[in-house]
């Protein structure tokens, strides 16, 4: 009788060991997704300011027939917003008919 529940145990415990895996793999599939989906929308989210940059420079160069001379000008005529915490923005005038050279860093955190 000893024998047959030395067996069971020994199944319980492969049991255990695959119900453990699975469950491992299924968590590091689902980390994965997250993580992409996150990275994803933060690409969205870059590419949607750059547009908005583009737009903003561009309205204003046709409106005043200048480009503007700042970031913050943009921000406060113009009604440009976006995540501070998240992306640095590097606006570099050259001349007032020059298009503007603009860096849109990603912040690390």
């Amino acid at each position: 009788m000893a024998r047959f529940q030395y067996g069971e145990k020994k199944r319980t415990y492969r049991k255990f060991i695959l119900s453990f895996g699975v469950f491992l793999l299924i968590a590091g599939v689902f980390y994965q997704q997250i993580f992409s989906l996150s990275a994803g929308t933060q690409k969205r989210q870059r590419e949607s300011l750059e547009n908005a940059l583009t737009r903003s420079i561009t309205y204003c160069y046709t409106v005043e027939g200048a480009y503007p001379e700042s970031l913050e000008y943009l921000k406060e005529h113009y009604g440009l917003h976006y995540d501070e915490n998240m992306f640095f923005v590097d606006y570099r005038v050259t001349g007032s008919n020059i298009l503007p050279d603009i860096t849109i860093i990603e912040k690390g955190g």
